[in-house]
């Protein structure tokens, strides 16, 4: 960029950002005339997505920050006015993460001052009791200030509508436009001002007990809790989140022994021992793992910040093993289905709801309890979508659904991935094996001999800042006009293109426009063993992510089959790394 052009930006956003640490950031950055880095600050708005936005803490346009967050309030207040709602209302959220409370508190004000009833959480909650929130209060629309389960430099502004699930079509594109409108006409409301005149109303133990019923509520069995709760001992870790409170608030109640990791029971938004607050990583639960050992715990668990994700680990042996997400969807969707279906309690028409990237294993264990299984793009937003047709249109019933990354929502109170009901299911889970005189990966080993052998790896990588964005453009256009035709011996049978919304079938040499979902930038091939391998680029992130599922039946052994999947992802593994550039 122009240096010129540079220099008037970052004046413009001294200008206009309201917070005085933020602000200094950028005058400093000027006052050594650091170019370089001022340009990464400011080469591109933080872009408003369908999803809302994140990116890094800072000063500059192309970073989140309190002028950043007013704008996107600003955006998204002019929306809800334009729709013509009746007293028109929304509910805030954030968690632990840095300059979450000061984000939230300036997204209400700006709400406030737009003449929007706002709900303000007292403290830091969820994501999930969020969505439970905006339909308990019947709120037009809910935001929360989170950035999952990235490292501790991340914010972000997620923005839900008024049945629970973060905005879709056409309300995600109608924000998104004014969004981009606003520059610097930011209506905004001092908080006494606020509290005053009704407009603000600050929420918390009344929520908090209606969205615990709620959970308590997806609990299948309540007597095996009453007859052995006081049998399993659970080690958990919230990982300086939000989940301490209502994770152990559940599981108390229903009388389980659970013990929180100490030195990550606090919130923390800079996460201090861990590198990632990611319960898919190791490393994230090397705490938790130590305290299980000594504890002899029946299983490990832990929560994202915002506690929307659940990682788990079990014991194999003289030691603990982790279970991937999607093995804990394989199994929770076992034990909830088949559960339900013992005790009469499944709907007529029972649905199960899957991401597209999530492994077809959990698809053959629901179909075998004659349970519908429907897929949809990467993201809990479409399975609220999904939700919202199935009761619109009079279909069948949503009664659980899963994503490989680590996400699970029991029930339909709330619309969003759900860690704190997916624990209190996961314990019960491991409660009903254990009674019946098994462990989670002896009931696992079973599924895979019942429908075959599944493994998934992925492959994440990240290329920021603005040549980022052309590189991953860049793979994406090869794979499409040069897409690979076998892995090793593997041949592939189909393509899908999830952005036109296309199968090409290989074998007959034919493309049908097949695909009824939204239009997305991933890609699916389709091996003649069943395997699929996917690529899709992140749309809040500078990152791409490639996903392989490996697949074999059982014959001879089970051992032999792991043997088969794990060449069939060396092949693969080899390809993708081929795919990105050096």
């Amino acid at each position: 960029m122009d240096l010129r052009e540079l220099e008037r930006k970052a004046r413009m956003y001294i200008q206009l950002e309201t917070g005085e640490e933020f602000r200094r950031e950028v005058e400093e950055l000027l006052e050594r005339e650091d170019w370089e880095a001022l340009n990464d600050r400011f080469f591109a708005d933080l872009e408003f997505g369908t999803g809302g936005m994140r990116g890094i803490i800072g000063g500059g346009f192309f970073r989140m920050n309190p002028l950043m967050v007013r704008r996107a309030t600003q955006g998204l207040a002019n929306y809800i006015l334009s729709q013509g709602v009746k007293d028109p209302s929304a509910a805030i959220a954030y968690d632990s993460r840095r300059y979450s409370r000061v984000f939230a508190r300036e997204a209400a004000l700006v709400l406030c001052g737009n003449g929007i009833k706002t709900y303000l959480f007292e403290d830091l909650r969820p994501t999930p009791e969020l969505s439970f929130t905006v339909r308990h209060l019947g709120t037009t629309a809910g935001i929360v200030i989170t950035a999952s389960h990235n490292p501790p430099q991340y914010n972000g502004y997620k923005v839900y509508w008024s049945d629970g699930g973060q905005v879709v079509p056409p309300h995600d594109k109608g924000i998104i436009e004014e969004v981009r409108k606003v520059i610097s006409e930011i209506r905004s409301m001092p908080e006494e001002e606020a509290l005053a005149r009704g407009l603000l109303t600050y929420i918390g133990e009344d929520v908090d007990r209606a969205y615990f019923d709620a959970v308590r509520r997806q609990v299948i069995r309540p007597d095996l809790f009453e007859e052995h709760g006081g049998e399993v001992s659970v080690v958990y870790t919230p990982l300086h989140g939000t989940g301490r409170m209502p994770v152990e608030t559940v599981l108390r109640g229903f009388g389980i022994d659970v013990f929180t990791v100490p030195e990550q029971a606090d919130p923390d938004g800079d996460f201090p021992t861990v590198e990632y607050p990611n319960p898919e990583e190791a490393s994230a639960l090397e705490l938790a793992l130590s305290y299980a050992r000594k504890r002899k715990a029946d299983v490990v668990m832990a929560t994202d910040p915002d506690s929307d994700r659940l990682g788990i680990a079990v014991p194999d042996g003289h030691d603990y093993v982790l279970i991937t997400g999607n093995q804990l969807g394989a199994l929770l969707a076992d034990y909830i289905f088949s559960s339900k279906k013992e005790m009469g309690s499944l709907p007529e028409r029972p649905a199960f709801v899957k991401s597209i990237v999530t492994t077809n294993l959990q698809r053959k264990i629901v179909e075998s309890y004659g349970v519908e299984c429907h897929e949809v793009l990467t993201g809990f937003k479409y399975f609220a979508a999904k939700i919202r047709e199935f009761e619109e249109k009079g279909g069948p019933q949503y009664v659980f659904g899963t994503e490989e990354s680590y996400g699970f929502l029991v029930g339909t109170d709330v619309r969003d991935k759900d860690a704190v009901s997916a624990s209190i299911l996961t314990v019960e889970m491991t409660l009903y094996h254990r009674v019946q005189g098994k462990t989670l990966l002896q009931r696992l080993e079973e599924l895979y001999r019942q429908h075959g052998y599944f493994e998934e790896i992925l492959t994440t990588k990240t290329f920021p800042g603005e040549k980022g964005i052309q590189v991953m453009r860049g793979i994406m256009e090869r794979l499409r006009t040069d897409p690979p035709l076998a892995f090793g011996d593997l041949k592939v049978v189909e393509i899908r293109d999830y952005l036109d919304g296309t199968t090409l079938y290989l074998p007959l040499g034919e493309r049908k426009k097949n695909i009824d979902l939204p239009s997305s930038n991933v890609l699916q091939f389709v091996l003649e063993d069943g395997s699929v391998v996917s690529a899709r680029p992140s749309g809040t992130e500078p990152k791409i992510k490639f996903y392989a599922s490996c697949t074999s039946p059982v014959k001879d052994s089970l051992e032999e089959a792991k043997r088969e999947v794990k060449e069939k992802l060396e092949v693969v593994q080899r390809q993708i790394d081929g795919w990105i550039p050096a």
